[in-house]
């Protein structure tokens, strides 16, 4: 039974508990690129590597949920002594409040996957996996630290990728100690043989995994629910959260099954969309939410990742807007920060959409600024609109100004049909979002040269345009205020 308020009226509880999380600890490399040639060598495309990021994948992607949902992690997992072990140990420290506990093999690799996209492809994927596994010795190490770790926790997580983390020893400790302390204990599992988790708390197979667990048909709900309490019988699980994709969650037990329809409006990139309703779950549960209550808020999450670009996160924020909207993504606000703008301005462009950008105070609004996105719209598909910060106005304008802050700034240009996203940024110049939303349409007013207007050489050095749209005379700011102060 939910209570008053709904999910969206719960989800703040998520914020400060802790959740125990152990598992395969991998690094997700992105190198993007543009292909313009293909190879002499061979018929393969060269890809001219422009950017790369690195960041926590695996088990490292359910921490980096819990903590994007407020939630605090004690991380219990392996790294190598290598590079890759280094910036792994890196990116976990940097994340805040996580409490890690890695341990390294010097004689066992760290777990890399590296993908080459361009346009918003994925082009390859290589992967770098362990060739041994782990010691024995550093399975009982890890198994120890897992199990003394649980009594501080509001539940545990079991992320299995198959790498060898998560063995027997893990297994029964963790397991065994939350059983014992009364915490509650989710796995995500790998393989068809789910009968090593006995015991677990809940176990979050997606469709695929169920199927091939329990060879039993998955398509509908009621043949879903029967080969999930299949498991419950043969493996001793009191709860299974299967993921389901497009067809959303179910939440089965012994006695009831409840679905849960998808609520993503566009699915772009699955990548981590599982880690995210785990996470989600185990959250939820840790803050003593009612299962039922915690599986749509794990379905929300996942249906707020999948509609972005790449291995993504689910933000406390954005999962209360989906919540109050009835679990679907918060699609209707158009005011995003940088890293959400520009996730978006790549599923557009996946759509064959032509992306612009214009930029300015728009303190008063008036027809000069109308005129000035109208034309900007009409020579693109979508249109961002970078939005000074106040700091950024008062510096440009000076004292008295901005007349109305960012967020009225902001809400107001979010209303014009003309706008299809809003991104405040504190520089004085466009320069950084123009760097990274890579319009195909930069538009500045006619009053301006093409010399004098920001990133314009950046973007017709990539092949975009610049617009010098025509002034609106008679129209000004400044005008206007010293009217009125007059």
């Amino acid at each position: 039974m939910t209570a008053a308020g709904g999910p969206a009226a719960l989800a703040p509880r998520l914020a400060g508990v802790r959740v125990l999380c152990v598992g395969d600890l991998m690094l997700d490399r992105f190198l993007h690129g543009e292909v313009e040639r293909v190879s002499p060598e061979a018929p393969v495309p060269v890809l001219r590597v422009t950017r790369e990021r690195a960041m926590l994948g695996g088990a490292g992607n359910v921490v980096r949920n819990l903590v994007a949902l407020g939630a605090r992690a004690t991380f219990v997992a392996t790294i190598g002594a290598d590079a890759a072990g280094n910036a792994l140990a890196t990116l976990v420290n940097a994340e805040p409040g996580v409490e890690a506990r890695l341990m390294r093999t010097a004689d066992r690799a760290s777990t890399i996957k590296s993908r080459y996209l361009a346009g918003g492809q994925q082009l390859l994927r290589a992967d770098r996996d362990p060739e041994r596994p782990l010691d024995e010795s550093v399975a009982a190490d890890l198994a120890d630290a897992a199990a003394a770790a649980v009594p501080e926790c509001g539940a545990v997580v079991l992320s299995d990728y198959g790498k060898g983390v998560v063995g027997e020893a893990v297994i029964g400790a963790v397991l065994g100690a939350a059983r014992e302390r009364g915490v509650p204990s989710i796995v995500d599992p790998k393989g068809a043989d789910f009968t090593r988790y006995r015991g677990a708390g809940a176990i979050t197979p997606n469709r695929r995994e169920l199927a091939a667990a329990t060879r039993a048909p998955v398509d509908g709900d009621a043949a879903v629910a029967a080969a999930a309490r299949g498991l419950i019988a043969d493996c001793g699980i009191d709860r299974v959260l299967v993921t389901r994709g497009a067809e959303g969650m179910s939440l089965v037990t012994a006695d009831d099954a409840a679905h849960y329809p998808a609520r993503a409006r566009e699915v772009f990139d699955v990548s981590g969309a599982g880690d995210t309703a785990v996470a989600a779950f185990a959250a939820a549960v840790a803050a003593g939410l009612a299962p039922g209550d915690a599986a749509r808020i794990a379905n929300a999450a996942a249906g707020l990742v999948v509609g972005k670009v790449g291995t993504a996160v689910a933000g406390a924020a954005e999962l209360a807007r989906a919540l109050r909207r009835g679990g679907a993504a918060d699609g209707e606000s158009k005011l995003a920060d940088l890293d959400a703008a520009s996730e978006q301005a790549e599923r557009w462009r996946r759509r064959g959409a032509r992306i612009g950008f214009a930029n300015g105070c728009f303190d008063l609004l008036h027809p000069g600024h109308l005129a000035l996105l109208r034309q900007a719209r009409a020579a693109c598909d979508r249109l961002i609109v970078g939005l000074n910060a106040d700091a950024s106005v008062a510096r440009l304008k000076g004292p008295g100004r901005p007349v109305q802050d960012e967020t009225a700034r902001a809400l107001v240009l979010a209303s014009l049909e003309l706008v299809d996203l809003v991104v405040v940024f504190a520089e004085d110049t466009p320069l950084r979002p123009i760097e990274r939303l890579r319009p195909d349409l930069l538009a500045k007013g006619a009053d301006y040269a093409l010399s004098e207007v920001v990133g314009a050489d950046l973007v017709r050095g990539y092949g975009g345009r610049v617009l010098l749209a025509e002034r609106l005379d008679g129209h000004a700011t400044s005008a206007t205020i010293a009217r009125i102060a007059g």
